[in-house]
């Protein structure tokens, strides 16, 4: 399993406005372009969005459907990718201080990434999360405080 963390200089609940939009999922993950809720509770249990892929010519869409979920604590998706299956992705949301520390736990679930995991797309998994904690960080810390949520 592929575990990272990453120190956001924001409160849990400023993290948790950007994980809750559904709209801004292509904001923090790494890949999607843009993202549409398919379901009007994002992110309760069960519910659904699309996301968009695009490469040069190609794109490609998928759904992320949330499994779990603890409001201003966790949050457990399902991702398809279609052709290789589904990945698991667990982001935790610890309070550190003023600050977040979020942990990210993501690992092929089902279909031919799952089969085909080993040591070289683990590794690649720990850059794919180097990168999505990066972008969420950057996309809690630039938000402007909201009401009540005082800028860290």
């Amino acid at each position: 399993m592929a575990v990272r963390h990453q120190l956001i200089r924001r409160a849990p609940h400023a993290v948790w406005a950007v994980l809750a939009d559904p709209t801004r999922y292509g904001e923090w993950v790494v890949g999607p372009s843009e993202s549409t809720p398919l379901d009007a509770h994002w992110p309760a249990t069960g519910s659904r969005l699309r996301y968009t892929v695009r490469l040069g010519p190609w794109t490609a869409r998928s759904v992320t459907t949330v499994r779990h979920n603890e409001p201003g604590r966790e949050l457990e998706l399902e991702a398809l990718a279609k052709g290789l299956g589904t990945a698991r992705i667990f982001l935790q949301l610890r309070p550190w201080g003023d600050d977040t520390l979020v942990v990210c736990d993501e690992h092929p679930l089902r279909g031919i990434g799952g089969a085909l995991h080993n040591p070289l797309s683990e590794a690649l998994l720990q850059v794919r999360h180097r990168g999505m904690l990066a972008r969420l960080a950057r996309a809690v810390e630039h938000d402007r405080p909201r009401t009540g949520a005082p800028r860290a």
